[in-house]
């Protein structure tokens, strides 16, 4: 989905300090913590220098180190994003696949600060971990049928997509909302991808139709002044970083493989320090 041109750099989330900057940016000084997502075509985070537009950057909160705060953007801005583009509110009935991830460690907490009610699902091994994120209800995808559980859902937070799009729209109520980051596009995305002349998949329409439900498919925008709300929440404790590993630079490669076996629990991160 994303053309690259080899030898090419990775890495999207950075947290560091402002070297330099150019004559126009006012919101920002040398010698500022901060942290962001850097948008697409600027990929190439794992490194000692990244240049961003300002626009993107948020300050650090002081509360959490450089590598906590490198562990937010990409989870934050998408579980944000997801969430609010199907109106998430107190007393929400939610389900958020994946809870002990990186999306769904910070999504959990996310929908817990806006009041929603949260059912999650994890391995066995995870349970615990998640819990402690909030969770109101942890399935274990292990021993337990998450649609046996998790019913009648004002909103499904769709990250793995595959058939767990389509069973989504069994266990939302009438009118309810399936958000999904890892599903089929919709119309708007599609556009935003340059597909031309995309539509749904006619079972996805059908489901939709048949449940009178709202679909929303998220590709995440770097937003400074998503992180700027994110930061306040890091600051007043209602969100805290997750991390699994940290890695050193001249281990990346270590990082990635580990990251490959998908047992990551929340956020693997590269340290340059």
């Amino acid at each position: 989905m994303v053309p690259l041109s080899f030898p090419s750099t990775i890495g999207f989330d950075v947290s560091g300090v402002i070297v330099e900057k150019g004559a126009e940016v006012t919101k920002f000084e040398l010698g500022d913590a901060v942290y962001t997502r850097v948008p697409q075509q600027q990929m190439g985070t794992v490194a000692e220098y990244v240049a961003v537009e300002s626009r993107v950057v948020s300050k650090k909160p002081d509360n959490i180190s450089f590598e906590e705060a490198a562990g937010l953007p990409l989870v934050g801005l998408t579980s944000i994003q997801a969430l609010e583009s199907v109106g998430i509110k107190e007393g929400d009935r939610v389900l958020i696949h994946a809870g002990s991830g990186g999306v769904g460690t910070f999504a959990i907490q996310y929908a817990k600060a806006k009041g929603a009610f949260v059912y999650t699902t994890t391995s066995t091994t995870n349970v615990d971990m998640v819990k402690a994120l909030g969770a109101d209800r942890v399935i274990d995808y292990k021993t337990e049928d998450y649609k046996t559980i998790a019913k009648d859902l004002d909103i499904v937070f769709d990250t793995l997509g595959g058939n767990y799009t389509l069973e989504a729209f069994e266990i939302i109520k009438e009118g309810g909302k399936v958000t999904t980051i890892a599903g089929f596009p919709d119309e708007e995305s599609a556009k935003h991808l340059g597909l031309t002349n995309y539509k749904l998949p006619e079972e996805l329409s059908s489901l939709i139709k048949e449940r009178s439900a709202v679909y929303k498919h998220t590709w995440m925008q770097p937003n400074g002044e998503q992180l700027d709300k994110l930061s306040s929440m890091v600051k007043d404790t209602k969100i805290k970083p997750v991390i699994d590993k940290v890695f050193s630079f001249e281990d990346s490669i270590e990082a990635y493989l580990y990251l490959s076996t998908g047992s990551a629990k929340g956020k693997v991160i590269i340290s340059l320090s």
